[in-house]
């Protein structure tokens, strides 16, 4: 077998098999027919420490599409719950994704989890066939290093296998394998399902794992699990405002998918904001909105309460809420800077809270695309104004760009040097629901040549690529029919 078999760990299989197996199950997966590899992920390869040539061998192929029986590896599923659209709904767990084991990267051995998911059912998958299929293999694997790329904190992907295998969704469709690659699949939901249960020492033994794990300067100290609780509230108040920054909206933000390190973790029913709408709601199953793009940090703080009832064994009521409250100050704080160096400048100032939001509100009023815009503003000066006509209401743009021009006046750069900066903080390319299902499609006809131009774009989406100069502009009329739901 491969170098990266044989490098990986099995620490959380180990230190909770003690327990009795209650954080997880023993799992074997159900392999793929006729597998081939749709993309690899040299990038991340090489970050990992791993060969890129590695991933297109026969054994890697036969690993990656679930065939592992002569191996070493033992792979498990985690057990969890959470609450799906703000009801609990009881224990859940992996149902269609399989951890393989814990890769050490670098010098000081940092271990990443690496999953295989869409390989069979497991004890969580509810009477489901544990699949995943091309379509949203496809999302899924573009999607994390589109996010990567854009600087957000992310779980990523590493390879998808296409096959033969025939899965039952609304019709039938090519089953697919993708090896999800993260800092941690311990979620909000882990916590949950112990603390519901009435199973306080498992919460305590998951806190600690994390702890250790991650935190490991904390291990002796009597404050630990208030600092990692504090961490949580502090990575997931700046991821959500990355993710609004970017336009990017989650789709589906139950506590079972909110990751304890703050990555965005399970793309679904993803999508990124064409014109600027507050009101954008991605996934066509969320009938109410709860999850909507405008509602996205305030779910982010309902969650986290959610979390700090499941901790209530752990922490105090003082302490949970003392950490609570760092999360509005951070995540503000995280969205005025980005937003502040999008539009170019050096600093933030209180006073440009209203420079940005009236912005953002012509935008809206005028259903301004948001990347492109953006993108435009970079070439922005007293003698280029040319993005004003992006906008209907010429003299609201206008009267918005003399407060402008006079708030970069007070700066100490030149328009040369602005440029530069801006261009580095916004994409000229994001992953668009007409992008990914133009890949989706030529992919069912067995060219996989669009997902492997999109990966590369959408990993240096800040810089020009001639190849893709089609993705840059507005999306097509049709774009708008695409609709994405919880089974995407």
């Amino acid at each position: 077998m491969t170098l990266f078999t044989d490098r990986l760990q099995h620490t959380f299989f180990d230190q909770f098999r003690e327990q009795g197996d209650m954080h997880f199950s023993p799992v074997m997966p159900s392999r793929l027919d006729d597998p081939v590899i749709v993309s690899s992920n040299q990038q991340l390869a090489e970050q990992l420490g791993i060969d890129p040539a590695e991933l297109n061998q026969p054994e890697m192929l036969e690993l990656m599409s679930g065939n592992f029986p002569v191996t070493n590896i033992k792979p498990i599923a985690l057990v969890y719950s959470g609450h799906q659209f703000g009801v609990w709904a009881g224990q859940l767990g992996d149902g269609r994704a399989m951890t393989l084991g814990e890769l050490p990267v670098g010098n000081d051995a940092t271990l990443w989890d690496i999953q295989l998911k869409g390989a069979g059912p497991t004890p969580y998958s509810r009477f489901a066939d544990g699949r995943a299929v091309l379509r949203s293999s496809i999302r899924e694997y573009l999607c994390s290093e589109a996010m990567h790329g854009l600087g957000v904190a992310t779980t990523r992907a590493l390879c998808l296998i296409d096959s033969k295998t025939q899965v039952y969704r609304e019709e039938v469709e090519p089953g697919a394998t993708v090896c999800r690659v993260a800092q941690s699949h311990i979620r909000f939901g882990s916590f949950e399902h112990f603390h519901y249960r009435n199973q306080p020492e498992a919460v305590k033994a998951l806190a600690d794992y994390v702890i250790e794990r991650h935190f490991p300067e904390s291990v002796n100290d009597e404050n630990r699990y208030l600092k990692m609780f504090e961490n949580t509230v502090l990575k997931t108040a700046k991821m959500i405002a990355q993710w609004q920054s970017v336009g990017f909206a989650h789709g589906v933000m139950n506590t079972d998918n909110m990751s304890i390190l703050g990555d965005t973790l399970d793309y679904g029913p993803f999508g990124f904001l064409d014109n600027y709408n507050p009101d954008f709601i991605c996934n066509h199953s969320d009938t109410n909105g709860r999850y909507s793009f405008k509602n996205q940090p305030s779910v982010g703080l309902w969650n986290l309460n959610a979390l700090a009832t499941s901790l209530t064994t752990l922490l105090s009521n003082k302490e949970l809420i003392g950490a609570l409250k760092q999360y509005e100050p951070e995540l503000l704080s995280q969205f005025r800077h980005i937003m502040a160096g999008k539009i170019g400048l050096e600093e933030y100032q209180p006073e440009d809270e209203s420079l940005i939001n009236q912005l953002l509100e012509l935008m809206q009023t005028n259903n301004v695309d948001y990347t492109i815009f953006f993108r435009s503003l970079c070439e922005f000066s007293n003698n280029n104004q040319t993005v004003r006509d992006q906008f209907l209401d010429r003299e609201g743009f206008d009267s918005w760009a003399e407060k402008y021009l006079q708030r970069l006046a007070q700066q100490h750069s030149t328009d040369a040097q602005r440029h530069g900066k801006m261009l580095a903080s916004n994409p000229k390319y994001i992953l668009r629901n007409y992008m990914a299902q133009a890949a989706i499609e030529l992919a069912y006809q067995g060219d996989y040549s669009e997902v492997q131009l999109l990966l590369e774009v959408l990993q240096s989406p800040f810089d020009e690529h001639p190849q893709a100069e089609k993705y840059a502009g507005l999306p097509p009329d049709w774009a708008e029919a695409i609709s994405v739901s919880c089974s995407s």
